[in-house]
């Protein structure tokens, strides 16, 4: 088992949305990059609901820009954890990240959007509270193990 470590919480005081993942993969614990799976369908998906180009396209910061400046905040339930891979049902020892606080700092937040079922029942888990403080929307993840939704899917499930 590998120890896992959430990254910071990309937000601003502009911030209305915010997205909860779980805990970042493998490959962007590596390069310290939200989402930096080039198969994970996020910055696609990013770039359909910010009414842009393809984000995957561009630099890390360039995306970071870009759904900052469409009012959306980054980051993650669990703060901490061991896992074997990069598949959330692996994640043992978890450790949640201090959510209450943040959102208690950017009081723009009104929503927030789990993607996938691991962010959500891990919410539901340690901040059952926050499901009725702020409209929270279960979504479905936009990890490729997550085949059977396509993108035109996710898509359509993701836009407000």
């Amino acid at each position: 088992m590998k120890k896992c470590k959430s990254f910071q919480p990309v937000i601003n005081f502009n911030s209305k949305i915010l997205i909860l993942g779980s805990m970042p993969g493998i490959q962007s614990l590596e390069k310290q990059e939200y989402y930096a799976y080039p198969q994970n369908r996020f910055w696609r998906v990013m770039a359909f609901l910010c009414h842009c180009s393809d984000l995957q396209d561009f630099d890390y910061n360039k995306k970071l820009e870009i759904i900052l400046n469409n009012n959306y905040a980054l980051w993650d339930v669990i703060a901490s954890c061991e896992r074997q891979g990069s598949l959330d049902t692996n994640i043992v020892k978890e450790v949640p990240n201090k959510i209450p606080k943040l959102l208690k700092n950017y009081p723009n937040i009104d929503t927030i959007y789990l993607n996938g079922t691991k962010a959500f029942s891990a919410l539901k888990k340690y901040f059952p509270e926050l499901l009725l403080q702020y409209h929270c929307r279960k979504l479905p993840s936009t990890s490729p193990a997550n085949a059977k939704f396509k993108l035109k899917d996710l898509y359509e499930l993701w836009k407000m």
